[in-house]
């Protein structure tokens, strides 16, 4: 794929507004990604799969503003793609973590079903669900902020 080609794809993604556009020729592959509600798209070429610091997202008419925790010891625990937010591994059972629960680094927090594919997202850090930001079922976006949780 030439750099053209890839400029071309980037202008397309932007015109079009999608989020996510990813195009296969042979062995190469490129997978364009709009950061979460940024006015420019970010390019993500496999299998690197570090991303860079998200923008702050801008809030649209429709949408409440985020608030920034107020809290240094609070973290939000963000979705790292697009999809649907589960709270349990299956419709009827417990739901991985409940406000109140402390968790350790590893644990499961949820699922966020994208393309199929159940994605387990887990702790990162040692602390108390102080909230859960989601309903169960909701569309997530890249970057949306699922939990927070109090570091102790």
């Amino acid at each position: 794929m030439t750099v053209d080609e890839i400029r071309e794809l980037i202008n397309l993604a932007a015109e079009t507004g999608i989020a996510e556009l990813e195009v296969q020729r042979g062995e190469n592959r490129v997978r364009i990604r709009r950061a979460a509600f940024a006015g420019t798209p970010e390019i993500v070429l496999p299998p690197t799969y570090a991303t860079a610091p998200a923008a702050a997202p801008t809030p649209t008419p429709h949408e409440a503003p985020r608030e920034k925790p107020a809290d240094l010891n609070l973290v939000l625990v963000k979705s790292p793609i697009v999809g649907t937010f589960y709270e349990s591994p299956s419709p009827g059972a417990a739901a991985f973590v409940r406000v109140g629960e402390r968790v350790q680094p590893g644990k499961v927090l949820c699922i966020i079903e994208s393309m199929k594919l159940m994605n387990e997202i887990e702790a990162e850090t040692s602390g108390i669900i102080e909230s859960r930001l989601v309903m169960n079922g909701q569309p997530v976006e890249y970057g949306e902020a699922l939990f927070a949780v109090r570091t102790v």
